[in-house]
């Protein structure tokens, strides 16, 4: 009990490194033993003079509130070195001393795959977030990512949608939601999975703090899939990450002209796994899951069978590239108001999104994704 409550202490107030959370324990054998040390023995032990002054002086608010917060079921406070911290975590080079944890503990010690990308997605990214997620957590892959709009948000609710795990990891306090609109997702990815964050209670979203939750979300992951991703992009630090800590990068290639594909085939320049289907990487990665779903007999569909065929006419013109009413026009051969028509129907009914400067593109659900695998 003396223990945890000392973690307590230190976890809400001094925000260690591993580093330092190690040096501790070994020059005093415990953080309880080391809470009774001078302020000049914390600092020779590799502690800042302030986070020397702050375990030696506790702020009693903020001990309190967190000893409040885990008197709720589901709250966790893990430390490094306890038998519950995840594993995978803990092998990289600057794990997080504390993890806040609200939901299941066990869903942190499950082969994980991290989806992540743009915040700002087009509706095909979504898309593919989602169906990929769905595929893989129905799998038994838990899904880790950010709860950020966008990527996140779609790969977090097609993991739920599987009736499978996922796992967000935040970059704020876990008494916060960001942003406020995931808050009901966040209620929902608790309850079939777990929340993380290294952040104290009661520390706000702060755009430093989102580089640092990355290494999280690689490091909990046996590989991260990037989606859609801009050339400067969070996500590619996240690929990055994954890569320094010796996971697999998978991504997923687009159209030359969409600047959200530049990020994605920049990985696959560099050396990350292009994938067409969730399949490609339950083959690169399933050895690692021993419950995967029997194979099941697939039946082929045609994603067109209940359009008209003017409709499928112009989806055949449109092919899979961005492409520009004038063109639909020449290519088709029909005036623009009928093609504005057709384009709306089509948009409404989810097969084709417009995109920013006039352009539009077909929408296309991954095969693979729709069925189980046939990996064993």
């Amino acid at each position: 009990m003396q223990e945890q409550q000392s973690a307590i202490i230190v976890a809400s107030l001094a925000r260690l490194r591993a580093g330092q959370l190690n040096n501790l324990v070994a020059r005093f054998g415990d953080l309880a033993s080391a809470l009774g040390q001078s302020a000049a023995r914390l600092t020779d032990a590799g502690l800042t003079e302030q986070q020397a002054d702050r375990i030696r002086a506790p702020e009693a608010s903020a001990v309190a509130a967190t000893m409040d917060w885990l008197q709720t079921e589901g709250h966790t406070l893990l430390v490094l070195g306890d038998e519950s911290y995840p594993q995978l975590l803990a092998g990289i080079d600057d794990p997080p001393p504390f993890l806040y944890v609200n939901g299941g503990v066990d869903a942190l010690h499950l082969p994980s795959l991290a989806i992540v990308g743009s915040r700002n997605p087009t509706k095909g990214g979504e898309r593919n977030a989602s169906d990929f997620a769905e595929h893989l957590a129905g799998n038994g892959f838990v899904v880790v990512s950010g709860l950020a709009q966008g990527i996140d948000t779609a790969a977090h609710r097609g993991a739920l949608a599987s009736g499978g795990s996922t796992v967000a990891c935040l970059g704020h306090g876990i008494d916060r939601i960001y942003p406020a609109a995931n808050r009901d997702l966040a209620h929902s990815i608790a309850a079939q999975g777990a929340l993380v964050s290294e952040f104290p209670l009661g520390t706000a979203p702060d755009k430093r703090h989102f580089p640092q939750r990355n290494r999280l979300i690689s490091g909990l992951s046996l590989g991260t899939l990037v989606v859609e991703a801009a050339k400067r992009s969070g996500s590619l630090i996240t690929a990055r990450l994954a890569g320094e800590q010796g996971r697999e990068v998978f991504a997923i290639p687009g159209s030359i002209h969409n600047a959200l594909s530049r990020g994605c085939h920049q990985l696959i320049r560099s050396g990350a796994k292009l994938v067409e289907s969730a399949d490609d990487i339950v083959a690169e990665l399933g050895h690692w899951i021993s419950h995967l779903r029997q194979p099941e007999t697939e039946v082929e569909t045609s994603v067109t069978e209940d359009l008209n065929d003017e409709q499928k006419d112009l989806l055949n013109i449109m092919g899979h590239d961005p492409v520009s009413i004038d063109s639909l026009v020449e290519g088709s051969g029909l005036t623009i108001d009928q093609l504005s028509s057709m384009l709306l129907i089509l948009e409404l009914e989810g097969r084709v999104e417009k995109l920013p400067g006039g352009q539009y593109a077909t929408l296309h659900r991954p095969d693979s994704a729709e069925r189980p695998s046939n990996t064993k």
